[in-house]
């Protein structure tokens, strides 16, 4: 899968450094939001989390979302869920152009959110372990 390194507008936006924020630069990159827009619905969506045995700690823009949050986000999107991983089904879809569909999605991969615009990759790093990933589903904008 090609790959096309992307910060999602994160330094221009005036951060500096490493951080986990993989959800907000997905966001930023497919929707072709502003970063700092991104950053900002994020930690939006944050605040209204309930405390869990199962997640540890609040979502933050800049240190990681937890899934059912960014759900909660892709859904005042309008963007679509497709699920492609099912319990006792194993990986059937790769992070492979082949296997992925045209357009803009966010892949959910393993502890990761990333952008693939028309099959290429856009993160701050190759995500795809070589087209081996599994992606257990992907968000979609419906036209």
């Amino acid at each position: 899968m090609k790959f096309n390194q992307n910060d999602g507008g994160r330094a221009a936006a005036g951060y500096k450094g490493f951080t986990g924020d993989c959800a907000t630069r997905a966001l930023a990159i497919a929707a072709e939001m502003p970063y700092q827009e991104a950053y900002d619905l994020v930690n939006k969506f944050s605040k209204d989390e309930k405390p869990s045995k199962r997640r540890n700690g609040k979502s933050s823009a800049r240190t990681g979302v937890h899934t059912h949050t960014f759900r909660k986000i892709m859904d005042h999107l309008e963007w679509r869920w497709t699920p492609l991983m099912f319990i006792g089904q194993g990986c059937a879809v790769h992070m492979d152009a082949d296997e992925l569909p045209g357009g803009r999605l966010i892949c959910r991969v393993s502890k990761h959110f990333t952008a693939v615009i028309d099959g290429v990759i856009n993160d701050s790093h190759d995500c795809s372990r070589e087209g081996k990933r599994c992606v257990y589903g992907y968000w979609a904008k419906d036209n």
